[in-house]
C-alpha cells in the first residue's frame, strides 16, 4: 500500500470498516447453517455441524500463520517499492498453502480418526461427523490458499477487496448450503458439499482480483511469476523460519483458550454454558478490534518497508488511540446490555443468572484485550515473529501460575480473572520487545 501524508483517524476508520464486515460476515454463515440444518436436518446432523466446525477450527487455525506470515513480508515489499517480490511472496507461500493442503488430504483418514476418538458424541452423530469431515476436507487446499489470499490482500491495505471475498465466499456458502441441505434435503453431507464448492469458487474469484491488481502494477512488463525469487533458498527460509515461529504461537493461544474453556468445565455444566454464552460476546468485540489490527499490520509493514519511523509512529498511536475507545465502548454494551443479549441467546434461567453476573469480567477482559490485538499486528506487520513466540510462552507462563493461585481462593471468579490477567500479559510480554522493534524501522 502506499502510505498516505497524513495517517488521519478518518482514514483508519475507512480502512477498518471494510474489515469489520469481513469479519462479521463469517459468524452469519455458522447461523445460517445451523438455521438450515435445525429446520430441515435431523439431531445427529445438528450435532455433526457441530463437531465438524469445531474440527476444521482446530485444524485450520493452527495454518494462520499462512494469513500472518503473508501480510507482514508483502506490507514490507510494498512499502519498499518491490513489486517482484511482492508476486514472489504470492508464488512462494501460495506453493506452500497448495502442499499443505494436499498434505491434509492425504493424511485425512488418520486426522478423522483421531478427532472423533477425542470427541464424546453418540455412534449416530460421530457417524455423521465422519461423512462432513471426509467431504469437507477435499477443500483444505483451497481454504490454506485463501488464507495466503487474504494475507496478500492485508498487507495491500486492500480492505474493501478483502470485505468483497469474504461477501462473495459467504454469499455463495449460503445459497449453496440452502439448495444442498434444505432444497435437496442432503443434511450434514450437503453443508459439506455446499461450503467445499464455495471455498474452491471463492479462491478463483479472490485469485483473479489479486493476480489483476498485481499485473497493473507490473509497469515494467516483467514475467508475472519471477521464479528465480519464488524458489530463492534464503528467502525460503526466512518464510519458514517465521511460520513456525507463528505456528508455535498460535497453538500456545489454542492451548489457553482450551484450558480455560476445560476448567470453566470444572465448575458444573451451568459454569461452562455461560462461559461459552460470555466467550460469545467476546468473539463479537474482536471483530472490531481486529479491523484496527489488521490496518496496523499493513501501515507498520510498509513503514518499515520505506524505512519511515515518522509514518510506523503516528499509525501505532492514533490506532491504538482509535482501538482504545472502541473497547471502551464495547465494554460498555457488555456492561450495560449484557443481560438482554444474554437472554436472546438462553432461555435457561440458570445460565442466564450465571452469565449475567460474570458479564463485568467479559467486559474487562474486551476492554483489557485491547493493547493485546495492537500489538499483535505490529509485530505481525513486521515480521517480528520470533519475539511474538518468546511472548506466547511468557504470557501461557503467566496464565497458569495466576490461575493455580486464584482459583482456590476464589472460584470459578478466579479463573476469570486469571484469563483476563493472561490478555493482559500477552501485551506486556510484547511490550518487553517493543523498543527493539521501534529502533529496527530505520532513523527518524
Amino acid at each position: 500500500m502506499t502510505l498516505p501524508d497524513n495517517i488521519t483517524y478518518r482514514y483508519l476508520l475507512e480502512k477498518a470498516w471494510p474489515i469489520v464486515l469481513a469479519n462479521a460476515a463469517v459468524p452469519l454463515l455458522g447461523l445460517v447453517d445451523t438455521a438450515v440444518i435445525g429446520n430441515v436436518g435431523s439431531v445427529e446432523d445438528l450435532g455433526a455441524i457441530a463437531f465438524g466446525a469445531l474440527i476444521f477450527s482446530f485444524v485450520y487455525w493452527s495454518f494462520g500463520f499462512l494469513r500472518m506470515g503473508t501480510t507482514g513480508f508483502v506490507a514490507q515489499a510494498a512499502g519498499a517499492g518491490d513489486e517482484v517480490e511482492i508476486r514472489a511472496i504470492l508464488g512462494r507461500v501460495w506453493l506452500l498453502a497448495v502442499m499443505l493442503g494436499l498434505l491434509l488430504i492425504v493424511l485425512q483418514w488418520p486426522i478423522g480418526q483421531l478427532a472423533l476418538l477425542l470427541l464424546d458424541g453418540s455412534a449416530s452423530v460421530e457417524a455423521t461427523t465422519a461423512e462432513y469431515f471426509y467431504l469437507r476436507i477435499w477443500g483444505a487446499p483451497a481454504t490454506l490458499t485463501g488464507f495466503v489470499l487474504m494475507g496478500v490482500l492485508v498487507g495491500l491495505g486492500d480492505s474493501k477487496q478483502l470485505l468483497y471475498v469474504q461477501l462473495f465466499l459467504n454469499g455463495l456458502n449460503i445459497v449453496l448450503d440452502v439448495t444442498f441441505a434444505g432444497y435437496l434435503n442432503l443434511g450434514a453431507r450437503g453443508i459439506a458439499l455446499g461450503t467445499v464448492i464455495a471455498e474452491w469458487s471463492t479462491v478463483v474469484f479472490a485469485s483473479w482480483l489479486i493476480i489483476r491488481g498485481l499485473q497493473r502494477r507490473n509497469v515494467s512488463g516483467e514475467p508475472f511469476w519471477p521464479w528465480s525469487r519464488i524458489l530463492d533458498r534464503q528467502a525460503m527460509l526466512r518464510a519458514a523460519a517465521a511460520n513456525s515461529d507463528i505456528m508455535i504461537r498460535t497453538l500456545l493461544m489454542i492451548f489457553s483458550f482450551a484450558f480455560f474453556i476445560n476448567q470453566s468445565a470444572q465448575f458444573g455444566d451451568v459454569a461452562l454454558a455461560a462461559t461459552h454464552l460470555l466467550l460469545q460476546l467476546i468473539s463479537f468485540s474482536a471483530f472490531f478490534l481486529d479491523g484496527y489490527a489488521f490496518v496496523i499490520e499493513s501501515l507498520v509493514g510498509t513503514a518499515k518497508g520505506k524505512r519511515d519511523r515518522i509514518a510506523f509512529d503516528v499509525a501505532v498511536r492514533r490506532s491504538t488511540i482509535l482501538a482504545l475507545v472502541t473497547a471502551i465502548a464495547l465494554a460498555l454494551v457488555i456492561v450495560l446490555l449484557g443481560e438482554t443479549l444474554i437472554r436472546m441467546l438462553t432461555d435457561i434461567p440458570q445460565v442466564r443468572q450465571a452469565a449475567g453476573s460474570m458479564r463485568y469480567m467479559a467486559a474487562a477482559y474486551v476492554l483489557m484485550s485491547f493493547a493485546a490485538f495492537q500489538l499483535d499486528g505490529i509485530f505481525i506487520g513486521v515480521s517480528s515473529t520470533r519475539q511474538m513466540r518468546h511472548a506466547a510462552f511468557i504470557a501461557i507462563a503467566c496464565f497458569l501460575l495466576l490461575w493455580s493461585v486464584l482459583v482456590g481462593p476464589f472460584g470459578f471468579t478466579g479463573l476469570w480473572l486469571a484469563m483476563i490477567f493472561y490478555v493482559v500479559a500477552r501485551a506486556g510480554a510484547l511490550l518487553l520487545f517493543y523498543p527493539q522493534l521501534r529502533n529496527s524501522i530505520g532513523a527518524q
